[in-house]
């Protein structure tokens, strides 16, 4: 997995230590509803689209930058549906994070733009669309809580959900 050049920079200087940082994942909808998903390359399983927020980036960006460097798909990002935070996140190198997730919803700028869906980077094995129904059994749990998220965003007064 490719890490962001000042992420790299913080692990000269302080090793495998816990980092805090901004992350986003995106729930990316089509006209037919079908939910956008990666297959990830460290785990094999399938997952909502996701990375870091750069310096200074503005988040919203920074899930439209993610999906489309992931995937090939162009997005409208349409709401901030979630804030929480992940358990620690141990990688195969000893590198230790925790992040601050805010999760959007996107959808794709154009018929077209969703069905240029592709691998776009080395970070997943696979895209596609898939039906809420119908998801891969070899989903990431985060992935499920974050649905979960969306579907209490999604039942409530349209402000983002906050966990207390």
């Amino acid at each position: 997995m490719p890490i962001p050049p000042y992420v790299a920079g913080l692990r000269e200087r302080i090793g495998t230590d816990l980092l805090w940082l901004p992350g986003v994942t995106v729930v990316v909808r089509d006209e037919a509803g079908r939910l956008l998903l990666a297959q990830r390359a460290d785990s094999g399983l399938w997952a909502l689209v996701s990375g870091i927020v750069d310096p200074g980036e503005e988040p919203g960006r920074a899930a439209a930058r993610e999906v489309a460097e992931e995937t090939g798909v162009a997005v409208v990002v349409r709401a901030l549906a979630a804030v929480s935070t992940t358990g620690e996140v141990v990688y195969a190198n000893g590198d230790r994070s925790v992040y601050l997730d805010l999760l959007f919803t996107a959808r794709p700028v154009s018929p077209e733009a969703a069905a240029a869906a592709h691998v776009g980077d080395d970070e997943n094995l696979a895209v596609g669309w898939f039906a809420p129904d119908a998801l891969p059994a070899e989903l990431q749990p985060s992935t499920r809580d974050r649905l979960g998220l969306l579907a209490t965003f999604e039942a409530g007064d349209g402000a983002a959900v906050f966990l207390a």
